[in-house]
């Protein structure tokens, strides 16, 4: 069994799914260059009032009450995306049939959604979800199930051997005739597909050649071909032309919200999350100021440019809200240098995460909400101050950068298993940095220290061990030469007690001085 899936009024439908307020207006689509330009859709509600297709835009603009808007292929290309991933997240065997029509293979589906029936009211159901309004009729062949869809409205099934009887009353035009086809038709007054099956092959092919035959067939439900099976992707994309630029960040962030509400409904028919998402705007072309030369103005127009950001997700995410206030806090940490006139999103997909929690394991926060206030943070300090410090491939003592942070349960869950012993067994030494490092007086005798004085102490040198002396970069401005002393203390504390502690001194060439390093624990 095959399901024929049509998205009736194609283009009207895409228009509303990019903008969800058109919905229940009187809307038409316009297209072509001015003056030529004419209306290609028309909404239900538009064609009441009497608006109609292939009325110039001047004349469609008279009614009272009609939105006009022009056609955008970015939106019909997004609608399109959407059709293929709900009819995926029902079978893996689906055939992109044209922009607005797909078959899907059903069959073995019964065990997961039920009979035929439920299969097709499942189907619409996701539609919704996606925006779009659909017409779906199971049947035992491609062709049957494509005609019926195109003229049978809502959820339909029609069973083996009732193909004829159930597409006899629909009229010719869903069989996709040429222009050229329903003009003979309509000369012979065939309208319905039952008129045409009465007419004998024979002749219909000597009149209208194999294009007959086919069309006859089609029309009996009797045209079975193979399915041509469409590869599923894994990146989603979502792209919108704004008619006016946008430059406040608030109305930005309406349209962000919108696509990426889209863009998560596709993922979550197909069972998936974005891992990375990439924002791309095109910004508002730039003009010099006008000089005046010779009683003549000269504009010198700059070409647009982009402005692109991109969100490392420390999981797989498919929470709009979440990945909204992710994408405001970049933008407003670094926002678009000019308005914005295009807008597209593409989400990398990757399988959704299964949190597992262990019985015996210590709480972590949330990963989504981590993520959210790492974002916060960074917006306050900046992203490159925060993050994880990773030390640098270099002999500097003190280089250091900052990477991203990411706490997956799969991390904690290797560090969890790891014995006790071979914990003890990475536990080593660690020293605790000054920054910036602590002016020192230094007292030495035959070379090596002997007293040291720095921020208000004073203490004895037990043991020093050193130098160990290092330079580097010479060629830089940041030059360093040093030698470092490893130096256990002993400070002279209350009633002849003392302190002890292990400190990292090093002499500085460069600028003749002792500093303290760090200090171990």
């Amino acid at each position: 069994m095959f399901a024929g899936v049509f998205a009736e009024n194609f283009l009207v439908q895409a228009a509303v799914r990019g903008e969800p307020g058109l919905r229940e207006c009187a809307l038409a689509l316009v297209d072509g260059a001015p003056p030529l330009t004419k209306v290609v859709a028309v909404s239900e509600a538009a064609q009441r009032i009497g608006v109609a297709i292939g009325m110039p835009k001047a004349t469609a603009a008279q009614f009272v009450g009609v939105e006009i808007r022009a056609r955008s292929l970015a939106l019909e290309k997004s609608a399109h995306a959407a059709l293929l991933d709900l009819g995926w997240s029902i079978s893996p065997r689906i055939e992109d049939t044209s922009a607005d029509t797909m078959v899907v293979d059903v069959a073995g589906l019964g065990s997961i959604f039920g009979d035929e029936k439920a299969i097709a009211g499942e189907l619409l159901e996701r539609g919704r979800a996606c925006g779009l309004r659909l017409n779906v009729t199971v049947a035992g062949n491609i062709g049957t199930a494509l005609v019926a869809a195109r003229g049978i409205a809502g959820a339909c099934v029609i069973a083996r051997g009732e193909e004829a009887a159930r597409l006899s009353g629909l009229p010719v035009g869903v069989l996709e005739l040429s222009l050229e086809m329903a003009e003979t038709l309509e000369r012979w007054g065939v309208r319905t597909c039952g008129a045409l099956t009465e007419l004998p092959v024979l002749e219909l092919s000597e009149r209208l050649g194999q294009d007959g035959v086919r069309l006859h067939a089609l029309a009996r439900g009797e045209a079975a071909r193979a399915m041509a099976v469409a590869e599923p992707g894994h990146t989603f994309e979502e792209e919108m032309e704004l008619d006016d630029a946008v430059e406040e960040l608030e109305p930005l962030s309406f349209l962000l919200g919108r696509l990426l509400d889209q863009l998560c409904a596709r993922l979550t028919a197909r069972a998936l999350a974005a891992s990375v998402i990439r924002m791309r705007f095109e910004l508002e072309p730039a003009f010099e100021k006008a000089i005046e030369s010779k009683k003549e103005i000269v504009r010198a127009k700059n070409l647009p440019g982009v402005f692109e950001r991109e969100l490392q997700l420390p999981v797989p995410i498919r929470d709009a809200k979440m990945l909204l206030k992710l994408a405001r806090l970049r933008l407003q940490a670094n926002p678009p240098g000019a308005p914005t006139v295009k807008i597209r999103i593409n989400a990398e997909a990757a399988r959704t995460r299964v949190t597992q929690n262990g019985l015996f394991l210590p709480s972590f926060p949330d990963a989504q909400q981590l993520e959210l206030t790492i974002a916060r943070i960074a917006n306050v300090v900046g992203e490159t101050n925060v993050g994880v410090a990773e030390l640098m491939d270099t002999h500097r003592a003190d280089a250091f950068q900052m990477k991203k942070f990411s706490a997956t349960t799969e991390e904690r869950d290797k560090d969890s298993r790891l014995p006790a012993m071979e914990k003890r067994k990475q536990t080593a030494i660690s020293c605790r940095v000054f920054r910036p490092a602590l002016a020192a007086t230094v007292e030495l005798e035959e070379g090596r220290p002997v007293r040291i004085c720095f921020s208000g102490l004073r203490g004895e040198v037990a043991v020093a061990a050193g130098p160990w002396k290092t330079s580097g970069e010479w060629w830089r401005e940041n030059a360093w030469q040093q030698e470092e002393w490893d130096l256990e203390l002993e400070f002279r504390a209350g009633r002849g007690q003392k302190e002890q502690g292990l400190y990292r001194v090093y002499y500085d060439w460069k600028c003749n001085g002792w500093f303290v390093r760090g200090v171990y624990d």
